[in-house]
Formats: C-alpha cells, sequence, structure tokens
C-alpha cells in the first residue's frame, strides 16, 4: 500500500470501493509550524468516468486497485465500440465510446502503446501513450514575419482534435501531442 506521496499521475488506486486512475496531483505544503504537506488527487473513476478531489496527507496509506494491465494496439471502430489487440497473445477487447471518453481524439488507426486496463477480466479502460503523433488537417495560412514572434493560432488535426499550434505549421504536416494536456509538442 503506497503513501500519498509516492503516488505518481496514472496510477490506479481504490477509494471507499471505487477504482480511480490518478490524473492530476497537486503538492502543498503548509507554512504553519507542524503543518504536514498535502497532497490534493484528481481522480477519475473507473468505468463511469466520474471526476473527484481528495485531499490526503503524505504519510495516508491507499490502496492499489487489483487490476491488470494489458498493451494493446487499436484495430478499428466497430459501431460504438474500439476494438484493441493484445500485443502479447492477440486476443481483441472490445470497449463502448463512453469508456473510451475524451481519449477518442487521440486514437489512429494502428496506434500502439495503449494499455487496456483490465478488472475482474472485463476490459474496462485504457490508457493512453505519453504523446501521439497528428496530421495537421486544417489550419491557418502562415503569416509573413510570424517566425519571428511566439504566437499561435487554432489547428485541426485528423482525428478532429483542435490545438494550438506555432504560426509556421500548415496543413499536411505531422506534429507531436501531448495526451494529457492537449497541448502541442513538436513538429515531426
Amino acid at each position: 500500500m503506497p503513501r500519498a506521496s509516492e503516488v505518481k499521475r496514472g496510477q490506479v488506486i481504490e477509494h471507499d470501493g471505487i477504482v480511480y486512475v490518478v490524473r492530476q496531483i497537486d503538492r502543498s505544503a503548509p507554512t504553519a509550524r507542524g503543518g504536514g504537506t498535502l497532497f490534493r488527487f484528481k481522480l477519475e473513476a473507473i468505468p463511469a468516468g466520474d471526476r473527484r478531489e481528495l485531499t490526503f496527507k503524505g504519510d495516508d496509506l491507499l490502496r492499489d486497485a487489483d487490476l491488470s494491465r494489458r498493451q494493446s494496439e487499436y484495430s478499428y471502430r466497430d459501431g460504438d465500440g474500439f476494438v484493441f489487440m493484445d500485443s502479447e497473445d492477440y486476443s481483441q477487447y472490445v470497449l463502448a465510446e463512453s469508456a473510451i471518453g475524451d481519449a477518442a481524439a487521440y486514437i489512429t488507426d494502428g496506434l500502439q502503446g495503449i494499455y487496456v486496463l483490465i478488472i475482474a477480466d472485463n476490459p474496462v479502460a485504457i490508457q493512453l501513450p505519453q504523446s501521439v503523433v497528428l496530421e495537421v488537417t486544417e489550419t491557418a495560412p502562415v503569416m509573413k514575419g510570424a517566425t519571428a514572434s511566439k504566437s499561435s493560432k487554432p489547428a485541426t488535426l485528423e482525428t478532429g482534435l483542435e490545438v494550438m499550434v506555432p504560426d509556421y505549421i500548415t496543413p499536411g504536416e505531422r506534429i507531436k501531442v501531448n495526451t494529457e494536456t492537449g497541448e502541442f509538442m513538436s513538429r515531426i
């Protein structure tokens, strides 16, 4: 059982009988004498998707959730379901669109590095890689002299996701996007 101070973002914990994935951790150290460091966790329930914020002291013990992670690859979409293929034994996992949630905006054909989270032999959620490469399909044209200033413009990517990109990015270019923050990282 890890202490609150040892928990990392993306880790899966159980609290009050509900399984959560840790989406964000904010740390605050009170200035009062004797005040311990507090950790505010932003959690998302699996598979319901309910979001919750909880605060723990650094020494509070948390319970790891009983689940398994299977490295998989996105195969195809079947109606309202997303089909993933296990990288080791080639078994298939089908997850409903509601279980995928906002992650659908980062999924492209053949995307690798995805982990399917399985609780009691049922796939319940996915964990995306840290970043994905997507193609820019639509953005404003390059403005002369835009390379001298650090300004950005909206761009629509192949999955329909909109991100802010530097002015020098043009349609057809491939860019790396952070899946946790939804921000532009680099041009490929």
